[in-house]
């Protein structure tokens, strides 16, 4: 029987949902991958703006770290609401992209240096204490949740899907075989609205 490493499995999911956050801007120009394509704005540039100045502000300032150079988060009052999602014209990809893996690496030192039960404290008012499992867990699943907005943004920009750049944690299909699905799908839809559920 094997041990649990809690603190290696969920710094493996971490960055699990770190790396598909990247790749879903492989190939895309400058204006797709900022381009909302939803009615609040959701961007592929702007959910990497945001998870960087989330790793900073979680993994940094709570545990008295903080990241030079960390981007400013709506809900610490650093900037306008929203200003974390999108990236201004003067934002480059690349700077983005950079500070969210110079984040990573901080964030990773803080990982590597701290046991899960050390308590940090969120620069709130009043303080507010968490302990690093709990800041693990918290990124763990943001950072998924974001993830999976980026395999929603990306197949609506231009068709890719899964977790990985070569598809294949997705069932198997090809074009024809998945717009087949997709009309069955509506199919059930528009026949069990009919029915009025």
């Amino acid at each position: 029987m094997t041990g649990s490493d809690f603190k290696a499995d969920l710094r493996t999911y971490l960055q699990d949902a770190r790396d598909v956050l990247l790749w879903k801007l492989e190939g895309l120009s400058e204006y797709d991958i900022r381009r909302p394509l939803t009615p609040t704005g959701t961007n592929l540039l702007g959910l990497v703006k945001h998870l960087a100045g989330a790793e900073a502000w979680y993994f940094g300032a709570a545990f008295g770290r903080p990241f030079d150079g960390a981007i400013p988060l709506w809900f610490t009052g650093d900037t306008e609401p929203n200003g974390d999602l999108w990236a201004r014209p003067d934002e480059t990809r690349a700077a983005i992209v950079g500070g969210y893996r110079r984040v990573w690496t901080h964030s990773d030192e803080t990982i590597a240096a701290l046991p899960l039960d050390a308590v940090g404290h969120l620069p709130v008012d009043p303080p507010k204490e968490i302990t690093l499992h709990r800041v693990l867990t918290h990124m763990v699943a943001e950072s998924q949740r974001h993830a999976g907005h980026a395999d929603i943004v990306r197949e609506l920009l231009d068709g890719s899907t899964g977790q990985r750049a070569n598809g294949t944690t997705m069932a198997p299909g090809d074009a024809a075989a998945w717009a087949g699905h997709r009309d069955r799908v509506e199919r059930a839809a528009e026949e069990a609205g009919r029915g009025g559920r």
